[in-house]
């Protein structure tokens, strides 16, 4: 997928009421009060071998350079929110409400925008020892944990 299409993508996501229960929704999910999306998955790279699976991350995290640096044309700066606290949090027993619970298992940290009545969410799953990588982005009415 392009620049573009993911721009679409998250326009769309922005504008798209929300289902009253958690239901698969094209690359992702939604439910009360939010959608989801994968826009770079390593589930198709799997079977392409270290230096594939190398040269996906290296696409996922120029994509994720190009998608902030447009939405921040867009809409400003960011806010770069580090999920280590929630992380501790939930390590020690809290449940963290959906949709957080996702990306504060596997970020380290999201960009965040606040536009209008929603959250705009980016987030990059890294895997720690290895070349994985997925680019997610969330949209939603709830507010961060």
């Amino acid at each position: 997928m392009t620049t573009a299409h993911h721009l679409r993508l998250i326009d769309g996501l922005r504008t798209k009421g929300f289902p009253a229960e958690r239901i698969p929704s094209g690359s992702g999910v939604s439910g009360p009060g939010y959608h989801t999306a994968s826009l770079h998955s390593d589930e198709e790279h799997w079977d392409d071998g270290e230096a594939g699976r190398l040269e996906h991350r290296a696409q996922c995290l120029a994509e994720h350079d190009a998608l902030i640096t447009l939405l921040t044309s867009r809409w400003g700066e960011p806010q770069m929110v580090s999920l280590w606290s929630a992380q501790e949090r939930m390590m020690a027993g809290e449940t963290i409400p959906e949709p957080w619970a996702d990306p504060v298992a596997g970020c380290e940290y999201l960009q965040l925008w606040r536009i209008e009545d929603r959250w705009v969410a980016m987030g990059l799953f890294l895997e720690e020892n290895g070349p994985g990588c997925e680019l997610t982005v969330l949209v939603t009415v709830i507010d961060p944990p």
